[in-house]
């Protein structure tokens, strides 16, 4: 896997994949920033948030779950001092569907923090990850 990342202006990046997708990071206005685009910090949480969320539609439609929305509220904290690391993230996960087993819920999340989501893996071993989910019956 490879990426590229080209200074704009300012403190603007142009982040480019090889997959052929591009993305503006940008700082916010007391940085520096003119507000363009996310922070680099916000898109490891969005990483984070896609990565475990493809994980969780993918392991409840195996199970033939009637899944029709998945979305995930992410909660960060991050260290007052510099480097201003994550120190917590939350992930409360909303999941709609017909007839969903809270168990199945329950048990796609797990496996997603437990085995298969490697940004969830990679940041565990720094950061305090916690989880919660609620299902809305359609």
């Amino acid at each position: 896997m490879k990426a590229n990342i080209a200074w704009q202006d300012g403190v603007s990046f142009l982040g480019q994949t090889e997959s052929g997708h591009s993305v503006l990071m940008d700082g916010a206005p007391e940085a520096g920033g003119k507000n363009l685009g996310p922070r680099p910090m916000e898109m490891i949480l969005m990483g984070l948030g896609g990565c475990t969320a493809f994980d969780v539609v993918l392991i409840l439609r195996k199970a033939r779950q009637a899944i029709s929305h998945c979305s995930i509220e992410i909660d960060a904290q991050r260290a007052d001092k510099d480097p201003k690391v994550f120190t917590r993230i939350h992930l409360h996960f909303i999941v709609t569907g017909q007839n969903l087993n809270p168990r199945q819920v329950e048990r796609a999340i797990s496996l997603s923090a437990e085995k298969y989501c490697s940004a969830s893996l990679m940041l565990k071993a720094t950061v305090a990850i916690t989880h919660d989910y609620e299902i809305i019956a359609e």
